[in-house]
């Protein structure tokens, strides 16, 4: 990307992420409103059913070393367009015909929205000023939650006019006000193949070592995984993701269970849980601007334990335990991704990292709502299965704070 674009604020840039970050999470949570009508038109099971929003996930956790490298050898900008006509590729084919195309389109949005997950920080870290990375990125990821409320509240509607096919067809909305503004953004750099570069060009010319001709000297890239603070910080993203699935999936059928509401409601109330979560993405970034990162982190952390806590010794509370967990959920993916960027010293460090924390992340996350629900068939309780999300919570807390306290020392 040019200096001129680093020299103001790339607003129109800033557009393309936030309508990015829509596809990159709403499609597929649009599908969990009307998996029963899916499985009675397919005659699916419950399990097969459930992959349905399961096999993202895991694609996340499989594709993302994968992303990180198809990334560094095309660019990121080429990526990014790759990644959202991928994911309007895999929307068309999930609508388009039995449960082959069905999976088949699940796995292809997996797949294209993985590469997405990877590069969205790497254009954050290379062409946002480094005083607005926090409000960017918080931006970005209540996109992300904004499409998953607005899905999960008008699938169901849209499917009882269109049947579900139409339903999830209409979500290529997002995608072609994604595309549109990504160009708008980028212009014709939206198809340069070109690897990520590092360096100069990135801002980072601090991180670079200079002879006595002034000319920069190429210096070894800085490590991912034998670093702890990138370990660190990928286990605070594992916490993280493991609470959120795991929560998503279960926290309806918890208030069914222990609050006698019918599926209907259930679910309605439940979205509190997404909605809120639009408030810990955008106030983080301010928040932390205020106390700094670390103490942002440790709010956000108090807030995620809260609700499981909650959850486990009241849970006539849901309401306000929802909303706590909502707002610790959307910051927590805030801060994590506001941490990537600024432990990145160059571009190609900072697809490592982005790969290296995600994957691990969402390889954790991806088990979280097969190991609460098989918790709860082996006890017959819900607050067994609330306390492994609550040790998660932990996990986000300790390993998070303690990568926030050095990633701010910087010692890579």
């Amino acid at each position: 990307m040019s200096r001129s674009l680093r020299s103001g604020f790339p607003w129109t840039l800033v557009v393309g992420i936030v309508f990015i970050g829509f596809i990159l999470r709403g499609p597929i949570v649009a599908v969990a409103p009307v998996t029963g009508e899916i499985s009675g038109d397919l005659g699916l099971t419950a399990a097969q059913a459930g992959l349905l929003t399961s096999l993202p996930v895991l694609c996340f956790a499989v594709m993302t070393p994968f992303a990180s490298l198809f990334i560094g050898k095309a660019g990121a900008n080429l990526a990014t367009t790759i990644a959202i006509v991928g994911v309007g590729i895999g929307s068309i084919v999930r609508s388009a015909g039995g449960v082959e195309a069905t999976f088949v389109g699940t796995i292809i949005m997996g797949a294209f929205i993985t590469i997405g997950n990877v590069v969205i920080p790497v254009i954050i870290r290379r062409d946002v000023p480094e005083q607005r990375v926090g409000i960017v990125t918080g931006a970005y990821t209540a996109a992300m939650n904004v499409s998953s409320m607005i899905t999960s509240l008008a699938t169901v509607p849209l499917a009882a006019v269109f049947g579900w096919r139409g339903a999830l067809a209409a979500w290529l909305g997002f995608v072609l006000l994604a595309i549109v503004a990504w160009f708008v953004a980028v212009g014709r750099r939206a198809f340069h193949w070109g690897p990520v570069r590092p360096a100069l060009e990135t801002g980072a010319v601090d991180t670079i070592a200079i002879d006595t001709r002034g000319i920069p000297l190429a210096a070894p890239e800085p490590r991912t995984w034998r670093n702890l603070s990138a370990v660190l910080l990928a286990f605070a993203f594992a916490g993280q993701a493991f609470s959120y699935y795991g929560l998503t999936a279960w926290f309806p059928t918890v208030l069914e269970d222990e609050l006698g509401y019918s599926a209907t409601d259930a679910g309605t109330s439940s979205s509190i849980f997404q909605i809120a979560a639009v408030v810990g993405a955008l106030g983080v970034p301010l928040l932390s601007q205020r106390i700094g990162i670390p103490r942002t982190f440790l709010i956000v952390a108090l807030l995620w334990i809260t609700f499981p806590l909650g959850m486990m010794l009241a849970p006539g509370g849901w309401l306000a335990w929802g909303f706590l967990g909502g707002v610790a959920q959307g910051g927590g993916i805030t801060v994590v991704f506001m941490l990537v960027v600024q432990l990145s010293l160059t571009g190609t460090h900072a697809r490592r990292l982005s790969a290296m924390v995600q994957g691990v992340g969402y390889a954790l996350g991806a088990t979280a709502p097969t190991l609460v629900g098989a918790v709860h068939d082996a006890t017959a309780s819900w607050t067994l299965s609330i306390g492994v999300v609550l040790i998660a919570t932990l996990v986000f807390a300790v390993a998070g704070l303690a990568g926030a306290l050095r990633a701010t020392r910087r010692t890579f």
